[in-house]
């Protein structure tokens, strides 16, 4: 962890909707004045689509299963370094995946593919990271203490699919079965590497429908925000003023000594309100506590 160079990372599965949070802290630094650099967990993967496609098929023939959620598939030591290196010196590199057409004609390319790496602009407050494992911890690295402010995205598990099964289908050009088949592959890796990370976050917002998402896989649409409850808890924090979110939250109530659930359509003013001093003590130079 740094005092000089603060490192936030917002951390959740594919489809969590860690997007919206990103949005969230974006119109916090924007104002407070922050300028952040900005990295994705996606650069970080081994491999481009072909190739991840490619080793998919060899784990089967081999009786194994690959994932995006495991280590076989991402750089967990580039990542580390990546916050290391930041949280020291405040400079490192960045890259982006390309997951769309849309994000992959401006740079002349086919989605699936990373862009070449570049110097991360100079003089930034704080490195900002969104991704899948901004809080792993392996018996080989440690991501999780690097980070500053750790922050989990993590909606009901039956959700979470339905919106990965929607964003896949919709906004990638995957098929039904082959998102199905993803979920069934990622999760062993899920349970190992991506669920442990909640346990060790200062917040988890989790979104929990309020309409029945019994049958994720029959899903037509995403429960909307308005059709959800935030459960938001935190950890080892002991500024956060409860009864200040309350007046300020209408229809949140306190459901345990160290949570709070918002009105799911009070999802960003919460996230504001919460954040904001947060941040402003990390561009103080006080560690978050």
């Amino acid at each position: 962890m740094s005092a000089k160079h603060p490192v936030i990372a917002i951390t959740g599965s594919s489809g969590a909707g860690t997007t919206t949070t990103s949005v969230a802290f974006r119109k916090i630094f924007q104002q407070l004045g922050i300028t952040a650099a900005l990295i994705e967990g996606d650069s970080f993967h081994r491999y481009t689509r072909p190739e991840m496609d490619a080793e998919i098929r060899k784990a089967k023939e081999q009786g194994r299963h690959i994932s995006y959620f495991g280590p076989e598939a991402n750089d967990f030591q580039m990542l580390e370094k990546a916050f290391s290196d930041y949280g020291e010196t405040g400079t490192g590199r960045w890259r982006k995946y390309l997951h769309t057409y849309d994000e992959a004609v401006p740079y002349n390319q086919v989605p699936g593919t990373f862009t070449p790496w570049e110097p991360l602009p100079s003089n930034t407050d704080m490195l900002f990271y969104e991704g899948l494992h901004g809080g792993v911890v392996t018996p080989q690295h440690n991501v999780a203490s690097h980070v500053d402010l750790l922050i989990g995205v993590v909606p009901i598990v039956n959700l979470e699919w339905i919106q990965k099964l929607i964003r896949d289908t919709s906004e990638r050009g995957h098929s039904r079965e082959a998102v199905m088949d993803s979920v069934v592959r990622s999760m062993d890796d899920y349970i190992r590497y991506i669920t442990p990370q909640f346990s060790r976050t200062h917040i988890n917002f989790q979104r929990v429908p309020t309409v029945d998402t019994s049958n994720p896989f029959s899903a037509k649409a995403i429960p909307s925000l308005d059709e959800s409850f935030i459960v938001i808890r935190f950890r080892g924090l002991s500024q956060i003023d409860f009864p200040y979110l309350l007046a300020m939250l209408q229809g949140s109530f306190i459901s345990s000594i160290n949570t709070i659930v918002v009105p799911g359509g009070k999802m960003g003013l919460a996230m504001e309100l919460i954040m904001a001093p947060l941040v402003q003590q990390l561009l103080e130079g006080k560690k978050i506590s």
